[in-house]
């Protein structure tokens, strides 16, 4: 329990008596207090006076006493209020409502944060969510978004507490630290919230982070999981969103595991196969062969949906250029890019030999 939260309570109470109010822990140590002069003094005998009557007000040494008692049974802190008389006991009992209602608050986010955390790192057994679920009162069949925010370059610890300013539930939403470079952000959806709408709210996370922190980011979006244990899975896609994209989709910053297509398959492929295919559908020359102009033609071509007269505009070529140019393509490769089954071969070999490129370089 962070003393931060108890002194933040006490200090609002000022404002309510001119007493002075303050919490000491189980070992009689003040730990919060108005009179800043009384933080660190230690009361042993309060903590008998306390403790032999954990249920109700006491007094001692002209102060009321009432204990904050834990999940033990057993007081982990006191709140306190100067003077003995029955004025002092109900400031004691109000000052104990707010640092009590504070305490749960904080501890159920804590630990609720740290539930969550342990789904998506899969430090938790299946059955044991539904338990610990239950015990903090957290709902198993509500739609969840995970988001994985990459920091690029350097990265600001600050990240984690300017991506929760963005998310007012801090009962429902969960923006979790991972490592030095990756926060996790868990979020509470409505059913028929869009796959657009996911990505809006990640590119503000990232125009919030670049203009605050001024720190570059990728983020990785999972599927929907509908129950807290696809949690983990909907992480792990993140994670491949992201890994995906770096090897295929290296302008973009945002990555949507749906939205992977064929990469996501050749990702997951054994290099060997890859290998084999290429080795299969450049049986005259190999892709290598060609040279940086050629690759530049062809990737326009497929941007221009296979289209010779679209595609020659946007090169600023003759039409007969580009197509003496796709048939010099078709001489080295035996693959004809203006058939839509060569086409679709010869795009899966690009994409292949670029995540081939991108393990050796690992």
């Amino acid at each position: 329990m962070s003393n931060s939260v108890f002194q933040s309570v006490i200090l609002q109470l000022k404002e309510v008596s001119e007493r002075c109010f303050g919490v000491m822990d189980a070992e009689g140590c003040v730990v919060s207090c108005t009179d800043v002069s009384l933080l660190g003094e230690r009361w042993p005998e309060a903590v008998m006076k306390v403790g032999n009557a954990a249920d109700g007000v006491v007094t001692f040494a002209q102060k009321s006493f009432k204990a904050i008692v834990g999940s033990s049974n057993f007081f982990e802190y006191a709140v306190f209020c100067s003077g003995d008389d029955e004025e002092a006991r109900v400031f004691c009992q109000m000052a104990y409502i707010a640092l009590n209602d504070a305490r749960i608050f904080y501890e159920e986010k804590h630990d609720r944060g740290t539930f969550v955390k342990n789904i998506i790192m899969d430090n938790i057994l299946p059955g044991d969510i539904y338990i610990r679920a239950k015990e903090l009162h957290f709902a198993t069949d509500t739609p969840r978004a995970v988001f994985l925010i990459r920091q690029i370059g350097h990265s600001d610890v600050a990240t984690v507490d300017v991506v929760s300013g963005m998310f007012t539930d801090k009962m429902q939403d969960f923006v979790l630290s991972i490592n030095e470079s990756d926060v996790a952000v868990v979020k509470q959806i409505s059913a028929n919230t869009t796959s657009e709408e996911l990505e809006k709210l990640a590119v503000a996370m990232e125009d919030a982070l670049r203009n605050e922190l001024r720190i570059r980011t990728v983020i990785g979006i999972g599927t929907v999981a509908e129950h807290l244990r696809g949690l983990a899975d909907s992480y792990k896609e993140a994670q491949t969103a992201i890994e995906v994209g770096k090897v295929f989709d290296t302008e973009k910053s945002i990555m949507h595991y749906e939205n992977l297509g064929i990469g996501r398959l050749i990702y997951q492929l054994p290099t060997t196969l890859c290998e084999i295919f290429l080795s299969e559908v450049f049986k005259k020359n190999s892709i290598d062969s060609l040279d940086q102009e050629t690759l530049f033609t062809i990737n326009k071509f497929f941007e221009n949906n296979l289209n010779v007269s679209e595609t020659s505009r946007k090169l600023f070529v003759h039409r007969n250029t580009l197509v003496y140019r796709l048939e010099k393509i078709k001489k080295l490769t035996g693959l004809d890019l203006r058939q839509f089954d060569h086409a679709i071969v010869f795009k899966v070999a690009l994409m292949v030999r670029k995540y081939l490129s991108s393990r050796e370089t690992r």
